[in-house]
């Protein structure tokens, strides 16, 4: 077993009663002491800030990023636990994911149910959490929740609030807990980590737009004005729109703005079949398909590539790079991806 650092960031786990509704407001050893401890275990608790989790910004993002690194420099640690407000998980976990290149694990977790509640979810959470970091290797990062642990690429949040929250709809669960061990059903397959992100002054702004009955590219077209470096476009069906989508977002790729294809649907892959507005013509018009990734990741895979460099055509090999898509000795641009 051995030592394992929790970092902790608020969320659900976190929150008590407020009056009026629950907030996070605990320390991450009050959360901490909610749990039961794998034997053979030591803890540390980092408590790096305490937000409800629909509040976290880019730059919250970036400093757990870069505090999950500086704790893997200690070599003595075994792994990480980082309790996260379940909202955005999918999108913090995935971060992370696309720039961890050691085999020891971050696993994220949260809860459900407030840190007061008497049947509440958290603690058992945890302790599947810390058994997770605790006894396995080179999984990259991954989701511990209700007995199950998942792959953070293409993991999302498919409950609002029943205790088995997550899944990747479009894929298998990468194991169970139980009986106080993991059972391992598969290996994910990663794309080589990204290198550290720059932190430049101001960070890229990037929007995602849905398209619906009589949607017409006006809020696209807004994003672009309000200054978007990114956008992701969250089509119907297989990733399909209107030729007027198809326009704005031509005219979009033709500034500079990085523009992904993602869809409203809940499994299954965008795919070039249909024109007339369809995926076919979006992603001609410059749109790069996400395949399995939903929206809230595929903003973080547009987030990543335009923090990894300025040129249009290397933020999208990063991009795809970042999609997972095979990426062939030379496609890319090596400085920016680790071995």
């Amino acid at each position: 077993m051995g030592r394992i650092v929790v970092i902790s960031t608020g969320g659900t786990i976190a929150s008590r009663w407020q009056g009026s509704g629950f907030a996070a407001d605990a320390h991450g050893r009050e959360v901490m002491a909610t749990a039961a401890v794998p034997e053979g275990v030591t803890v540390e608790v980092v408590d790096l800030f305490s937000v409800n989790s629909p509040r976290l910004t880019t730059a919250h993002q970036l400093t757990l990023l870069r505090t999950v690194h500086e704790v893997l420099a200690d070599p003595d640690v075994q792994g990480i636990v980082v309790t996260h407000g379940t909202d955005t998980l999918e999108e913090s976990a995935f971060l992370v994911d696309l720039h961890h290149d050691d085999p020891r694990p971050v696993v994220f977790t949260g809860a459900q149910l407030p840190l007061d509640a008497a049947d509440g979810d958290g603690p058992g959470n945890l302790h599947d959490a810390l058994l997770t970091a605790a006894t396995t290797r080179g999984l990259g990062v991954l989701v511990a929740f209700d007995g199950k642990v998942h792959s953070a690429r293409g993991t999302v949040k498919t409950q609002t609030l029943a205790a088995d929250a997550f899944a990747d709809p479009s894929g298998a669960r990468i194991g169970n807990i139980g009986f106080g061990r993991i059972s391992v059903l598969r290996h994910p397959q990663r794309p080589a980590a990204l290198a550290p992100p720059r932190m430049p002054d101001a960070l890229p702004r990037v929007d995602m737009v849905m398209h619906h009955s009589d949607a017409d590219p006006l809020l696209l077209e807004a994003a672009v004005h309000a200054g978007a470096k990114g956008i992701v476009l969250v089509a119907t069906g297989a990733g399909n729109a209107t030729p007027e989508m198809v326009e704005a977002v031509a005219s979009a790729t033709s500034r500079g703005v990085l523009v992904a294809l993602t869809t409203r649907v809940q499994a299954g892959p965008v795919t070039e079949i249909y024109t007339r507005g369809g995926a076919v013509d979006l992603v001609a018009a410059g749109a790069v398909p996400t395949g399995t990734l939903r929206a809230g990741q595929a903003r973080i895979a547009v987030l990543t590539a335009l923090l990894a460099a300025t040129d249009p055509g290397e933020r999208e090999r990063v991009l795809r790079h970042a999609l997972g898509e095979a990426v062939s000795a030379g496609a890319g641009p090596a400085e920016l991806v680790q071995s």
